[in-house]
């Protein structure tokens, strides 16, 4: 059974950016969109620059798909399904992720 952990507060968020977080053991990277209000979480790996930086990235929108770019190679990860859409080959994790009260949550295994 699957179960939602409070990553932070809502108040902790800044509009078009990311934040790392850790859920058991992963890195997160959520992200925010401050227009829509929508939130996005992914892992915060990034398989092409083989290093845990994508919560530093650039969040953006391609043909209205929201993406973050890799702040290595500027690769860009569709934050809804984790595809990359230079490289389809490479794939993020994707989360659950919600606000509840207040606070962000990230669904636990």
């Amino acid at each position: 059974m699957s179960q939602w952990k409070t990553i932070c507060s809502e108040s902790d968020l800044t509009p078009n950016t990311g934040l790392c977080a850790l859920l058991d053991g992963e890195q997160v990277a959520v992200f925010y969109c401050g227009k829509t209000r929508a939130l996005y979480a992914v892992s915060n790996y990034d398989p092409i620059g083989d290093a845990y930086v994508l919560s530093r990235g650039i969040m953006g929108s391609l043909s209205d798909v929201p993406v973050v770019a890799s702040p290595l190679y500027k690769q860009h990860f569709n934050l809804q399904t984790g595809e990359c859409l230079e490289e389809p080959e490479h794939m993020l994790k994707t989360y659950p992720v919600r606000l509840e009260a207040g606070e962000v949550q990230l669904q636990a295994a």
